[in-house]
């Protein structure tokens, strides 16, 4: 089965990651197993649209919301490893990276891939409250990977935050098992048993219970005012990993609030969670406005990015309905292939300038021309643009939002989401035009680098038209999940 190659493979390719002595042919290998790994997450889509759901060793349930994330996991990894091959052998070249270190970067990237695939197929909540920590501690060490005074104590920063988030994390999930064993009469955390059990649960619990997990859970995804671990840990991370961050981590983190979001709602309705998830999607897009405009760090500033964007697909969710629910879905895919793309380009600039302060880089599209139309185009995606397929999702959450009478908020949002427009393309653009430095060499991007660039930017283009039969059925049966339906 498809979802047996989704889990083993990253393992295999941790564990054999120490018994290559030279980098290309194991980047060689990870780039291979990670496509792999994606066509099998497509196939399990497809499957999972025609079958309703996939179970088994009573441990693992895959429904369509499960095979919508570990889609948009797998793509993020994909083209993160394919990137990875370029970046890791520059660092080699250029003493960053010494003796066997990049053995270390593929097996914790592998270990963490696995963390992530196993917290989106896992039934048991308790069991998923043990991979998203397991990711946090193996991707700590990705975020401190080059052992300098910053990364390290971006790295801390990252690890403590975190894990206060989930320490309260595990008390939300403590409350849902007491008030589902005592007043739901079961005895596991399954969330199908949950669900099955949801109109008996104690509302008053479940609230005390919800706050634990959206502040634990939201902690990790980057939800404001739990955010502040990581523009540090996007600033200091190596580009594919502060895609990975981004484009897995966050999105990880979401899938599991939402899980419990479901189980609340079933019990009582939507109206508490949509309040808060409103409440704190708002917060997060108008903190990331106020540190885009002024920052002057460019990896800071897509770190306040994708705070902006959890904000959106938080507000989405909050909003709830079946268009704002699939805005707010359909806004996970756009923003990890969006947001990933940029990091690809932006990686190979900052590290060209051997800096990253925005004040210090011009001139870029001369210098990589390449990586700076990369950065361009990915910038103009964020931003919300037209063409590309954000605008698409956030007008869906804006349409959602007069649809159903939220009119403050979602003016609220559509003017912070213009602010934020135009700061952030004012930014890049400071970048990416001008006259470069006089005595910098043009600089080429590695096949691999290109590769990606190209595949993500055909997607991000052709979504916003039309996507997949099977891509809309996995969409549209997701929201009914969400939905209860």
């Amino acid at each position: 089965m498809e979802i047996f190659i989704i889990l083993i493979a990253p393992l295999l390719l941790a564990a054999i990651s120490p018994l290559f002595k030279e980098e290309r042919p194991l980047a060689g290998i990870n780039a291979m197993g990670h496509l792999a790994i994606l066509i099998s997450s497509i196939s399990l889509a497809i499957h999972i649209t025609g079958a309703g759901k996939i179970e088994f060793f009573n441990l693992f349930h895959l429904d369509s919301l499960s095979a919508f994330f570990i889609l948009v996991m797998a793509l993020v990894n994909f083209f993160s490893a394919a990137y990875s091959a370029g970046y890791i052998r520059k660092d080699i070249e250029e003493g960053f990276v010494k003796g066997k270190k990049f053995v270390q970067y593929y097996a914790l990237f592998n270990l963490f891939a696995f963390t992530m695939f196993f917290t989106a197929s896992a039934n048991n909540m308790g069991m998923v409250w043990v991979a998203v920590e397991m990711g946090t501690l193996v991707s700590a060490f990705l975020v401190g990977f080059y052992n300098n005074k910053k990364s390290i104590e971006a790295a801390w920063k990252y690890l403590i935050i975190c894990s206060v988030g989930i320490a309260l994390a595990l008390l939300g999930t403590i409350f849902f098992y007491y008030t589902a064993s005592r007043h739901g009469g079961i005895t596991s955390l399954d969330w199908t048993g949950m669900m099955l059990v949801a109109g008996n649960l104690d509302p008053k619990v479940l609230k005390i219970a919800f706050l634990f997990i959206l502040v634990g859970y939201g902690t990790k995804a980057g939800i404001a005012p739990m955010h502040t671990w990581l523009p540090d840990a996007y600033n200091q991370a190596p580009a594919p990993v502060s895609a990975l961050l981004s484009g897995v981590f966050l999105k990880a983190s979401l899938y599991v609030i939402m899980r419990y979001t479901a189980i609340v709602n079933k019990c009582m309705g939507p109206e508490f969670t949509g309040k808060l998830l409103i409440f704190f999607g708002l917060l997060s897009i108008a903190i990331a406005a106020a540190f885009i405009i002024a920052q002057r760090d460019s990896k800071r500033l897509l770190g306040y990015s994708s705070i902006e964007h959890i904000g959106i697909i938080s507000l989405g969710f909050g909003i709830g309905g079946p268009i704002g629910i699939g805005g707010a879905l359909f806004h996970v895919f756009n923003h990890a292939l969006s947001k990933a793309l940029i990091f690809l380009g932006m990686g190979g600039i900052t590290r060209k300038y051997r800096t990253s302060d925005m004040n210090s880089i011009h001139g870029a599209l001369k210098i990589m021309p390449f990586a700076g139309v990369a950065v361009l185009i990915a910038a103009f995606a964020l931003a919300g643009s037209p063409p590309f397929s954000i605008f698409t999702s956030e007008i869906m959450i804006a349409i959602a939002g007069f649809r159903t009478g939220h009119y403050m908020a979602t003016i609220i949002f559509l003017l912070l989401i213009a602010v934020i427009f135009g700061a952030f393309i004012h930014h890049i653009s400071g970048m990416i035009f001008g006259k470069g430095p006089e005595n910098m060499r043009k600089l080429g991007t590695p096949l691999g680098a290109k590769i990606a660039v190209i595949l993500i930017t055909a997607v991000i283009l052709i979504t916003a038209f039309a996507t997949p039969p099977f891509f809309n059925k996995l969409l549209a049966s997701s929201v009914n999940i969400l939905r209860g339906i």
